[in-house]
């Protein structure tokens, strides 16, 4: 990819599902217990990539939910409680610690900005070992997933860089929303929650995998 990015970059802004935590498949497996009890059809991983989306609502509504006949935090809480039953069998993808503890030792300032729930993120990350990464950890203050927009501003507020100096990396087109609305450089890596496909047809800041960021940020920044 071409990347036009301003500044020399100091700091990280993370997300983690689906960039550092490998929880696509247990997504998968969780929503088509839902679909299913209702008698909806299921998704396989391809699907799950072509619609899923932020707000939540709207990827549960092009599931097949229809939410004139049950309010959409039901179904939503069924997930959660699903989700965090499967969470243990969610891996870190295999590159995320060697990335992790490389741009450390470079001297990044690194911290963590996700849609999930801001106490079950801290026990997340904990569980898999790489809390000792990260400056600052900030997730959302319910389970509905709607913005990170609010909480990444917070975080900003509390980060001592200036935007030029910070990146921002995520899986999803709402990272790049937020990185968007934040007015701070991103890089998608597509091998999370949306097609490569998807994030292409939006912004040509997209790489393959966690370990192109690596060369990248040596290329650029």
């Amino acid at each position: 990819m071409n990347s036009s990015f301003s500044g020399t970059k100091k700091a990280i802004i993370w997300d983690w599902n689906g960039t550092l935590l490998n929880d696509t498949g247990i997504c998968v497996k969780c929503m088509n217990s839902l679909l299913e009890k209702r008698g909806l059809p299921l998704l396989d991983r391809e699907k799950y990539r072509e619609i899923f989306t932020f707000p939540v609502k709207d990827y549960y509504e092009k599931a097949g939910f229809d939410f004139t006949g049950e309010e959409f935090e039901k179904p939503a809480l069924e997930f959660i409680e699903l989700y965090y039953d499967r969470l243990p069998d969610a891996n870190l993808f295999p590159e995320t610690m060697t990335v992790l503890n490389e741009l450390a030792n470079r001297g990044y300032y690194q911290t963590i900005l996700s849609a999930m729930e801001h106490d079950s993120l801290v026990m997340s990350l904990q569980d898999k070992g790489v809390l000792g990464f990260f400056d600052l950890v900030n997730g959302i203050n319910d389970h509905y997933a709607h913005s990170k927009l609010e909480v990444g501003t917070e975080l900003l507020k509390k980060m001592n860089f200036r935007k030029e100096e910070i990146i921002l990396l995520g899986d999803s087109l709402h990272d790049m929303e937020v990185a968007n609305k934040l007015n701070l450089d991103f890089i998608l890596i597509a091998n999370g929650h949306q097609s490569k496909q998807r994030l292409r047809n939006k912004t040509s800041h997209v790489v393959d995998g966690l370990t192109d960021i690596l060369k990248l940020l040596d290329d650029c920044c």
